[in-house]
């Protein structure tokens, strides 16, 4: 699932850069040269969770300006969303993004049936990286071994989140899991910038995953546990990706990122996967994961991005939580308890309350 990432008042290290035109790239192999400065553009979606790690402070002299999206993206020459998308509201595009994320996981839950969770993870990982790389085709670019270096630890990172992500969602409840994971960005963002209000998000999002950890530690303890590692390796995600992001070419970044983490991870997740092998459809299935919970979402984010201001955005990834617990509720049937459904609240509540700082 995602990178450090977004629009007004961060600092340049806070973003992901787009890829320059053809007419710009040499085809050029592993080079020493520094990456060359390139157009700014946001890659989903975990900067909106922590672009507050500067948002308390004033804005530094790399601030992307106050301005719409799209009003920004036209002046700097970038592509908006096309016009037919601008007669739907944003939050539109979002929640279908968010309902193909945890749809995409709740079909993973079933498919543990005949699958591992690693497995499958795995599987997702290969799928997103096949679809990345054939649409960026990124070797066409610059790239530095110091570069190379970042973007396999980021990709390591990520793939390790994905995987423990797996093996929680199949020990708990898919909102449950979810909203303990969301205690990594949290956790960053309070730490990083200490204010008041970031300081009771994380107390409230610290009682919402202590519901939700003491009911579930007596059916299993190891799934709060992959949660919790998962929460952990979302932070790491995060604190990568800023450094990725001063790099340039962040989509370019996160295809590679992804080939490399499921090469590094293959000696554990192909094994795990062999069973799907013998079963074409899971095989499609596994693959096609990360259609539903990568490339779908991270498209319908731009189209987002384009129209709202990052503040805005990150307002509304405090829907995660509940639209995993919706469809996991529709799709797996599972009915959280009157206590798990308040530690969901409150951990919505401290998202939406981390994200005012920025809107």
């Amino acid at each position: 699932m995602i990178l450090r990432l977004f629009y007004n008042h961060i600092e340049p290290s806070a973003l992901l850069l787009a890829p320059p035109s053809a007419a710009e790239r040499p085809g050029r192999p592993l080079a020493s040269s520094s990456p060359r400065p390139a157009v700014l553009r946001p890659l989903p979606r975990v900067a909106a969770l922590t672009e507050a790690l500067r948002a308390s402070g004033p804005p530094s002299d790399g601030a992307v300006d106050d301005r719409p999206a799209n009003v920004s993206a036209m002046s700097e020459g970038r592509t908006i969303a096309p016009r037919g998308s601008r007669r739907l509201p944003p939050p539109v595009f979002f929640i279908t993004g968010a309902v193909s994320l945890y749809w995409g996981a709740a079909l993973a839950v079933i498919a543990f049936r005949t699958v591992s969770p690693v497995g499958l993870a795995w599987l997702r990982v290969v799928g997103a990286a096949l679809i990345m790389l054939s649409w960026r085709r990124p070797w066409r670019g610059q790239w530095s071994w110091p570069r190379l270096r970042l973007v396999a630890a980021f990709g390591t990172a990520l793939v390790a989140m994905n995987f423990s992500f797996y093996l929680a969602i199949g020990r708990l409840s898919l909102g449950t899991a979810t909203a303990i994971e969301f205690l990594g960005p949290i956790v960053v963002a309070a730490v990083t910038t200490r204010t008041r209000r970031d300081l009771l998000a994380l107390v409230l999002a610290l009682a919402g995953v202590g519901l939700l950890a003491d009911v579930q530690r007596r059916g299993s303890a190891s799934g709060v546990l992959f949660a919790l590692l998962a929460a952990t390796l979302w932070a790491f995600y995060i604190l990568l990706g800023s450094r990725v992001a001063v790099m340039g070419e962040g989509i370019d970044s996160l295809a590679v990122g992804m080939a490399i983490g499921a090469l590094v991870f293959a000696a554990i997740g192909l094994p795990a996967a062999l069973p799907a092998f013998g079963r074409p459809m899971t095989l499609l299935l596994g693959l096609s994961l990360g259609l539903f919970s990568n490339v779908i979402p991270y498209a319908l984010d731009q189209v987002v991005l384009r129209r709202v201001r990052a503040g805005q955005f990150a307002l509304l990834l405090s829907l995660l939580p509940a639209t995993a617990a919706v469809m996991g509720f529709i799709v797996l049937h599972q009915v959280p308890l009157p206590v798990e459904a308040v530690g969901i609240i409150l951990v919505v509540l401290a998202v939406g309350l981390r994200s005012r700082s920025v809107a």
